[in-house]
């Protein structure tokens, strides 16, 4: 029995190590960026942040951050790059000039990288390489109803955490014979504990209730077992949150019946990015909810359902909404509170007087519409 409380101490001792650097990103980033950025932007008052439009409508919704911000005087200058698999504007070097820029601004604002479904040489798309050099292993989405939008679940808020540096998206695929794929699924012990304790230091911090781990341990039994096992054991380190587990497929049907039942769900990669997408759904779609992405060094702000809504771009009809919200989940982060509410509250006005509402929100308002009433309701005292 001693032997085994030993064993059980030094494994606490290891979660609690492994997840410090991850945390610190979260709870303590903004104090470690202004340090890192001290001798390049302190003495303008001003944070650099790396810019990625992505594809589709993604330039256009940069644009409308950049006008918010522009309007709101907000103390932040963009590094802007561009990098489009589709536009074939992508390419090694200027990958490693992303990642030199966010070497230096440590936090990025994305628009959604386009992956082309057809095989050219490279498993790994550009979107997948960025996230695995900046080693973005833990992607944040709350989803949260806005005020003033009514569906069919109103007052929902509920937070989705996924581990996006490997299980299905290893990009390990092979012929192993004439007309058989084989499509690796990687689980590692080591990331499936990172994930798992950054899930319930989230909860902690923003006072959260309970973690829900997402599963399908009854058919992959050693992968998603292993996946489950490690969350379970990071669970006993924190009695004062419930936990509890669920199959991904009950999970889905169980989102659309009863989501209210949910606070954090924790789940590997490819299940994430499927509940993502059906949460989103639940309060308004893609234009709605932002996201985030974090390291233990960077973090990445962006849309929570990734859609580059490519049938838009030029129509002046996309919703802004959930990249200015990411925007001002940014400026939050850099401690920029008063800007960050500013904008967030403008948004929110703007949806909750439901005068002004883009196309997938049943209106017919332009994203020009849209920004113009953002920056109407912007603090009226600011910069006075």
């Amino acid at each position: 029995m001693a032997a085994l409380s030993a064993g059980r101490a030094a494994a606490a001792g290891l979660l609690r190590a492994q997840s410090l650097g991850a945390w610190r990103a979260l709870g303590t980033s903004a104090t470690l960026l202004q340090q890192a950025q001290a001798k390049s932007h302190r003495a303008e008052g001003t944070f650099q942040v790396t810019m990625l439009p992505g594809d589709g409508v993604g330039p256009e919704l940069m644009h409308a951050v950049k006008e918010v911000f522009k309007a709101g005087n907000v103390p932040v200058i963009f590094d802007e790059h561009h990098l489009s698999e589709v536009q074939n504007t992508a390419s090694e070097e200027k990958l490693d000039r992303v990642v030199d820029s966010m070497k230096e601004s440590k936090v990025a604002l994305i628009g959604k990288i386009h992956t082309p479904m057809e095989y050219k040489g490279d498993l790994a798309s550009y979107d997948m390489r960025l996230r695995r050099k900046l080693d973005l292993f833990a992607n944040v989405v709350h989803v949260k109803s806005l005020s003033g939008y009514q569906t069919r679940h109103n007052n929902l808020d509920l937070v989705i955490i996924r581990e996006q540096t490997e299980g299905e998206y290893s990009s390990l695929e092979h012929e192993s014979a004439k007309g058989v794929i084989e499509c690796l699924k990687i689980i590692t012990r080591a990331k499936s504990q990172r994930i798992a304790k950054f899930a319930f230091d989230y909860a902690t911090k923003k006072g959260r209730a309970k973690v829900t781990a997402v599963h399908k341990a009854n058919i992959m039994k050693l992968g998603d077992g292993l996946f489950l096992q490690c969350c379970k054991e990071v669970a006993e380190l924190y009695p004062k949150i419930k936990f509890d587990t669920m199959i991904i497929d009950n999970c889905c049907m169980q989102l659309v019946q009863n989501p209210y039942q949910f606070d954090v769900l924790v789940m590997p990669n490819l299940y994430g990015n499927i509940v993502d997408n059906l949460a989103a759904g639940l309060v308004g779609g893609a234009g709605v909810v932002p996201g985030e992405s974090y390291s233990a060094e960077y973090a990445v702000f962006e849309m929570g359902a990734r859609h580059p809504f490519a049938q838009a771009v030029g129509r002046n009809i996309a919703n802004p909404t959930a990249m200015l919200l990411s925007a001002s989940n940014m400026l939050r982060h850099l401690n920029l509170e008063y800007h960050s509410n500013m904008i967030s509250d403008a948004v929110k006005k703007v949806i909750k007087g439901g005068k002004v509402r883009t196309r997938d929100l049943g209106g017919y308002s332009t994203t020009s519409d849209f920004v113009k009433s953002v920056i109407d309701n912007l603090h009226p005292n600011y910069g006075a």
